[in-house]
């Protein structure tokens, strides 16, 4: 049957977690860190939080993601993994060996390209080529105050630090750019473990949707009505199509309570649904049908044991929506 990527489009080989969670026709599941219910405060625990992350990888989920929450913002209600997500992809390269390891996503114009480039070129090789690099503008307002930034302007700078990170994986590059302009043979070491670091764009990052159509390596985007992602990721399939490069994968998020009750229908929830895995997994179904690759599971507000639930989560879902897998 003709899917919304065709029969023959393919991804472009870039790293080793690029490649064994992305195929073109199939879903892949992978978790949004931490692995933990936390529903009524901004801040969870963090407790067995490696042993989580070894157990998803054990039962087979494709990846592992982190978020870059730089400050605990009130009015965003929610401090993602508490670490700095290089900081802890360090960690979790060491201490889980297989699965691919994910940042949706990285906050640019709050960073200085050079030290994103450098960290995560060092994270892709430690981890032996397992990164796979969200980026984004950023949507909360008040840490740009909190680092003398201007907001107003951040789309602009958003595409200076994607072009300098692209131009770090050259030998020695000279070029003019708002962030510096790197010159006489200096160098930035290490570079990404297979020459590249897959960079997905989440969202709209202010750009232009023919320019994230062209630069980026996937999208990153958030869950809506099938009819509405449907029509949104073709067209984002569409304007790749005209830019006449290889085909790139589609992410989504989705925060999911899972009840005990197998036949419980969907009840809407933050961005995701309260529902029984029977209709997860024709929610999940759906999503492969219209073209989405890859969804990372949130499960912040689900109110079942966590570990259970990511036991049953891969029993009756992971058969049908696995990676390719990376070889030890």
């Amino acid at each position: 049957m003709m899917t919304a990527q065709g029969d023959h489009a393919a991804f472009p080989a870039i790293n080793r977690g690029y490649n064994a969670v992305f195929r073109p026709n199939r879903l892949s599941l992978g978790l949004v860190a931490p692995l933990e219910s936390y529903p009524h405060a901004p801040v969870p625990t963090m407790n067995r939080h490696i042993e989580r992350v070894q157990l998803a990888e054990q039962l087979g989920f494709a990846a592992i993601w982190l978020r870059d929450v730089p400050f605990n913002v009130p009015t965003f209600g929610d401090a993602g993994q508490l670490y700095d997500p290089f900081v802890y992809l360090g960690l979790l390269a060491g201490q889980a060996g297989r699965i691919a390891l994910g940042v949706a996503s990285l906050v640019l114009p709050l960073r200085h390209p050079a030290h994103v480039a450098k960290a995560a070129a060092s994270v892709d090789v430690l981890s032996g080529g397992r990164l796979i690099l969200g980026v984004a503008s950023g949507d909360r307002p008040e840490e740009y105050p909190a680092l003398n930034l201007p907001f107003d302007d951040r789309g602009a700078r958003f595409r200076d630090s994607f072009g300098y990170i692209e131009r770090m994986r050259e030998n020695a590059p000279a070029f003019e750019n708002a962030y510096g302009s790197p010159h006489d043979g200096m160098d930035m070491l290490p570079k990404p473990a297979a020459g590249k670091l897959p960079l997905l764009i989440t969202g709209g990052s202010q750009q232009d949707p023919d320019w994230i159509a062209r630069h980026g390596d996937g999208w990153i985007t958030y869950p809506r009505s099938i009819a509405a992602q449907a029509r949104i990721i073709g067209d984002w399939r569409a304007r790749v199509e005209a830019a006449g490069g290889p085909a790139k994968p589609a992410v989504q998020s989705l925060y999911v309570d899972l009840v005990e009750d197998p036949l419980a229908p969907p009840q809407p929830i933050h961005l995701g649904f309260r529902l029984g895995v029977n209709a997860l997994r024709a929610y999940l179904k759906s999503m492969e049908e219209i073209g989405v690759n890859h969804v990372a599971l949130n499960l912040r507000f689900n109110q079942a044991d966590t570990e259970d639930t990511l036991k049953r989560l891969a029993d009756t879902l992971l058969p049908d929506h696995t990676g390719a897998g990376i070889a030890e």
